[in-house]
């Protein structure tokens, strides 16, 4: 046990999740629909990185909506005389927005200290602990739209691998990184098939996210990998057997499955580090 390294990896997680409900509001929107780029009073989110990162909180709660600007100066400026131009109303101020707002941030405190406690200080921990609240954005999105966008997946996969093959030059790991490939290729292959098989229950954005997944567990071993991803069909699967028992859900509904792998996967990557310990 690391404790200082266990508390310091879980205030990074719950400044890291507080960014999540931002960024999953303005992905969460069906793919033939444009990336939110206003809040739900229609005040232009605006930031760093254009407005991805920051608070889910407008800044601008107080003032007018994009595109009104102009008619409240037009009707400042009119002309003594005339009929003054109607004022647009004002917007009450925004409250915070997006999905997730208090659990994003302990979700991703609680992973991180998790996966500190377990790696410990070895190079590979810098790379869960930069997927972590990646993967939690995932599960926000996927559970708000049932959807997991490609501008997430893709690139947290060939990230991952990049950064495991940088870890496994370091001295101290405790990996395979040839492993992490295969256990990326393998995952995603059986993924793959099922998609084929049922279609219309597993979505292709749960065959991308199995290739980072494949590859995160795949840098343990294959028993980590078989593991992380049965806990995955576990959890999902009791999930969707209690939803039709309390008749929130059909045996043909659509439930969010990302969450489940992601879950699973952290229980995998958990025992994995553990046992490399």
């Amino acid at each position: 046990m690391h404790p200082l390294l266990t508390v310091l990896a879980a205030g990074y997680g719950a400044a890291a999740g507080l960014l999540v409900p931002r960024a999953a509001y303005r992905l969460a929107v069906e793919p033939e629909e444009d990336r939110r780029a206003t809040c739900p009073r229609g005040h232009l989110i605006t930031g760093p990185a254009r407005g991805w990162l920051g608070l889910a909180r407008c800044p601008d709660g107080a003032g007018v909506p994009r595109g009104a600007e102009a008619a409240l100066a037009a009707a400042d400026g009119a002309t003594p005389g005339t009929v003054p131009v109607p004022a647009p109303p004002v917007p009450a101020p925004c409250r915070a927005y997006g999905p997730a707002r208090t659990a994003a941030p302990l979700v991703t405190a609680v992973a991180c200290a998790l996966l500190a406690a377990a790696a410990g200080p070895r190079p590979e921990l810098a790379v869960w602990l930069l997927l972590a609240p990646v993967a939690v954005l995932l599960a926000t999105v996927d559970a708000a739209v049932h959807r997991l966008p490609d501008v997430l997946t893709l690139p947290a996969a060939g990230a991952v691998a990049a950064l495991l093959g940088a870890a496994a030059l370091l001295p101290g790991h405790r990996g395979s990184w040839t492993g992490a490939l295969l256990g990326g290729a393998a995952l995603t292959a059986g993924y793959f098939v099922l998609f084929l098989i049922r279609p219309d229950g597993l979505g292709f954005g749960d065959v991308k996210l199995a290739l980072t997944l494949g590859v995160v567990l795949g840098w343990y071993g294959w028993g980590v990998l078989f593991l992380g991803a049965f806990a995955g069909f576990l959890l999902g699967s009791v999930y969707g057997v209690g939803m039709i028992i309390v008749r929130r859900a059909g045996r043909k509904s659509a439930l969010p499955f990302g969450p489940f792998m992601a879950l699973g996967a952290l229980l995998g990557l958990l025992l994995g580090a553990y046992g490399a310990g």
